[in-house]
């Protein structure tokens, strides 16, 4: 089991999250607590994760403002379920990315095979926490030197740069957020 926090630049925020082996499987819990905008929210997600870092399964919910939602998603051999229903958009998609977290970033840094200085697209489930949003993007990961990667997303045009432990867990995402305990 790992235990670490990190601390949102961007999104004000403090995640306290875990992650441990159960049985074939990864299983990860957190909690993230922030403002912005005018928002002040209360995130707890768990996901599942298979030994080769791809998402199995994830359940979201949140408080803003005082307003409590729930997302969830389930990968199977049929496809993504979005909170209940199959949703033929995220067909073949492996990853998913949390808008506030900078953890969903390990699964394709550890999942995919990387060469330096060569891109890798990949298309990504984005969950928007704060806007209740759940959209398709296209994504793509360089690996820039050991343990250190360039970020961007296809659709909105943003880059960054981030650094990872060991076991590719962000260390440094630059602007975004950085770790700053860890157990």
């Amino acid at each position: 089991m790992k235990t670490l926090l990190w601390k949102g630049i961007a999104y004000e925020s403090i995640e306290y999250f875990k992650i441990e082996k159960k049985n074939e499987n990864n299983v990860v819990e957190s909690k993230i607590i922030g403002s912005q905008n005018g928002n002040i929210y209360d995130v707890n997600y768990r996901l599942v994760i298979d030994g080769n870092w791809l998402i199995r399964a994830f359940e979201i919910e949140s408080e803003i403002n005082t307003i409590k939602r729930k997302m969830t998603g389930e990968n199977s051999e049929h496809g993504w379920q979005i909170n209940i229903m199959t949703n033929s958009d995220f067909k073949g998609f492996k990853y998913i990315d949390i808008s506030l977290t900078p953890f969903t970033n390990t699964l394709p840094v550890n999942n995919l095979s990387f060469d330096m200085e060569t891109p890798k697209e990949i298309d990504v489930i984005y969950i928007d926490v704060l806007k209740n949003n759940i959209v398709p993007v296209k994504q793509r990961y360089t690996k820039i030197a050991d343990n250190k990667y360039f970020y961007e997303n296809l659709n909105s045009g943003f880059k960054g740069n981030m650094s990872v432990d060991e076991v590719g867990l962000v260390d440094n995402y630059f602007g975004l957020f950085e770790k700053i305990a860890e157990y």
